[in-house]
């Protein structure tokens, strides 16, 4: 395929020059003539492992140049990635500048023809957040080149998952390719620049794409700081804190797994709570600063009163809930988010009425029975015997649990309003339905 690459910073010099040595023909394209002409005589504009030697060997073949020319670029190509710089602002927001910039550019430049006889798909390579494609950039494509995107042209969102030092390397072998699609030809255009190369390829809508790589970044941070503030807690102890990573990475089912990463409801239960409370204290005792651990059980908290938030708007007052207990399954009542949000609701004066199968106020002994008179003294007139009674009383229905028996019996379509805490298994198809209300999906 004809390429064009604008922005030939670490990511588009990668980029073009990776490309290139896939086959393609590939034009780099940069504002800046010094970054255009140390390409052109085969050199790398940017410090990285590999790229000198690659941008050297695809320049004398034929397969890489570079321009300051965005007509020339778009008239010579069929495929244009975009990886200028999306820097922060002094608020924190994001830049989109150049992004603008660079699109606007192209826009023209298609307005002109572009390659004759082909259809142009415009490719957004940058980091930018959910939205900005669909809502900024497409319109100024529209807006320039005269058409509609989608039809006259195509456009897709490519995030790259290159990482400073290896990213050559990263390039050959990517962990996953992401491919936000405006129209099926937009992916399939982007989806053949990188054919042969391992690893999963996923074609999702645009600001899916544009959301995955903040999910990447965010979590790789939160990862760094997770194990930066508990090795300096063991320091503090007395303990070697590689050794307890060793044992922790070991741990393939829970810790380094897909276990806990699909958005839910509040945790809860006997240990979590307890325990994150038990080192941070630790950690305060012996004058280490853990902000990240210290903000875990706040956030839980946070995520819970979503859920309240969503009560609240719908302007109803008499609720169902279905579940109580900590997990499916039990009847341990100790730090159930549902019991707390049971708790927030009935203060606040909501008529609820509440049904789990598991539990039973007449069976629970010991620490839950302790709980439960301690935290929620009237739970006794909140129980419901049956799931019916629970859907005849209520104008708005919680849904926490999985039983089998509570999906069953759940209302499609007209009935009260379900807000939904687990991700029921048919969310994507109530998602469209009046009344449906996920909790973060």
């Amino acid at each position: 395929m004809r390429v064009s690459v604008f922005g030939l910073g670490y990511v588009g010099c990668v980029s073009a020059a990776c490309l290139a040595s896939l086959g393609h023909e590939v034009i780099g394209v940069d504002v800046n003539q010094v970054k255009v002409d140390l390409v052109n005589d085969g050199k790398a504009p940017v410090v990285e492992e590999r790229i000198g030697e690659l941008i050297a060997e695809v320049v004398r073949t034929g397969a890489l140049r570079a321009t300051g020319d965005v007509r020339e670029a778009i008239m010579e190509s069929e495929v244009s990635l975009v990886c200028v710089g999306t820097p922060s602002e002094p608020n924190g927001s994001l830049c989109t500048t150049y992004l603008e910039r660079v699109t606007e550019q192209i826009g023209a430049a298609l307005a002109e023809g572009g390659k004759q006889g082909d259809r142009h798909t415009v490719v957004f390579r940058s980091t930018m957040l959910p939205g900005t494609c669909l809502n900024l950039l497409v319109p100024i494509l529209e807006k320039n080149v005269g058409g509609t995107a989608g039809v006259g042209f195509g456009v897709a969102v490519n995030p790259e998952f290159l990482r400073e030092g290896t990213s050559v390397r990263d390039f050959f072998d990517p962990p996953k390719t992401v491919i936000g699609e405006l129209d099926p030809a937009s992916g399939d255009a982007v989806t053949a620049l990188y054919d042969g190369l391992p690893g999963e390829v996923f074609r999702v809508p645009v600001p899916t794409a544009e959301a995955i790589k903040y999910a990447d970044n965010a979590f790789h941070g939160l990862k760094i700081g997770f194990a930066n503030e508990l090795g300096a807690v063991c320091q503090a102890l007395g303990v070697d804190s590689h050794q307890v990573m060793d044992v922790f990475l070991a741990d393939r089912k829970l810790n380094i797994s897909p276990a806990y990463l699909r958005p839910g409801f509040a945790f809860g239960g006997s240990c979590l709570p307890k325990d994150l409370r038990s080192l941070v204290h630790a950690a305060q005792r012996a004058d280490v600063s853990v902000p990240i651990l210290a903000h875990v059980l706040p956030s839980n908290s946070d995520h819970l009163q979503r859920a309240v938030d969503l009560v609240e708007r719908t302007g109803k007052r008499r609720i169902g809930m279905f579940g109580l207990s900590f997990k499916p399954g039990t009847d341990d009542l100790r730090e159930s988010p549902l019991v707390e949000l049971a708790e927030r609701l009935f203060g606040k004066g909501y008529d609820l009425r509440i049904y789990d199968a598991n539990v039973n106020l007449s069976r629970l002994i010991g620490a839950n029975r302790e709980y439960i008179e301690n935290r929620l003294p009237h739970l006794a007139q909140l129980l419901a015997d049956s799931v019916g009674e629970v859907l005849e009383h209520a104008e708005v229905c919680l849904v926490g649990t999985g039983d089998p028996a509570v999906l069953s019996a759940l209302p499609q379509g007209e009935g009260p309003v379900l807000v939904d805490l687990i991700r029921l298994p048919d969310a994507e198809a109530r998602r469209a339905e009046p009344g449906y209300v996920g909790l973060a999906w």
